[in-house]
């Protein structure tokens, strides 16, 4: 798949910054659209809070491979199946939620390989990925660029992350930075130092295994610590964080109102 290679490429930079959202409160197809237009790298659509309608969640990804832009998917767990469904829609990469030990890391792999590597039966709307559904095709076109990233988000997984990190299944590391500060007792106290060092010994387990790190925040204090595979906002807080900014604006005074903020985006 070439939106997998393009992404790839991306990530494999030491000094390339990649950018890209995640959808957690509200998805539509057309925000594909909306991330290519600002010039993101990647989307991911967050399954793992809510069930968006699969079908439309296909089709996005549908978009995705035709425009070579790549759409990933975070599934509700790092259990077979539902892992499994994620890869019938039809993305290039999947951020698994919650992974913990080398147990999960094999179940990944059996949800996303066919036979012999794994136990993945392809149906749904990815059968329409591949040129034939011989198994030589899905491994060339499917299997060997797709992405998995791991997420940790535990202690235990905190435990077991060199092991994870270096596992030839993963891509990139990750992490899910407020569920890791709450079982690390610090939730939320992103400066922490317990939070701090945990991101530090993740980061350095990538590192060790050749592998990029997956990160989500403020862009420009990622970028300042050396981060370079971005998640820079979901598009549902961006847009509740601009609304209070422009309502404060315009309720203090401010020299330009909202109705000339909106004159100028309407062309008035």
């Amino acid at each position: 798949m070439k939106s997998a290679k393009i992404l790839r490429e991306k990530i494999g930079s030491d000094s390339a910054i990649t950018t890209g959202m995640i959808c957690t409160f509200h998805f539509r197809p057309a925000m594909v659209e909306m991330a290519m237009l600002a010039g993101l790298d990647y989307l991911i659509i967050d399954l793992e809070h809510i069930a968006y309608d699969a079908e439309m969640v296909a089709d996005a990804c549908a978009i995705g491979r035709r425009e070579d832009f790549p759409i990933l998917i975070r599934p509700p767990s790092a259990d077979y199946t539902p892992v499994r469904m994620a890869m019938d829609m039809g993305p290039c990469g999947l951020l698994v939620p919650y992974v913990e030990t080398h147990k999960d890391m094999l179940e990944i792999q059996n949800a996303v390989y066919m036979k012999p590597r794994g136990r993945r039966r392809p149906g749904g709307p990815g059968i329409n990925w591949v040129a034939d559904v011989n198994y030589e095709t899905w491994k060339s076109e499917v299997e060997e660029n797709f992405i998995i990233m791991p997420q940790i988000e535990s202690k235990l997984g905190l435990d077991n992350v060199e092991s994870i990190a270096a596992n030839p299944l993963t891509t990139a590391i990750a992490v899910g930075p407020y569920d890791l500060s709450g079982d690390l007792g610090v939730c939320w106290k992103p400066d922490s130092d317990e939070l701090q060092s945990a991101l530090k010994r993740i980061r350095e387990a990538g590192q060790a295994a050749g592998k990029n790190m997956w990160m989500i925040g403020d862009g420009p204090t990622l970028v300042e610590r050396g981060y370079t595979f971005l998640c820079i906002t979901e598009p549902t807080s961006f847009q509740q964080a601009q609304l209070t900014d422009l309502n404060a604006a315009v309720k203090n005074g401010s020299k330009q109102s909202g109705a000339d903020s909106f004159q100028d985006l309407a062309g008035a």
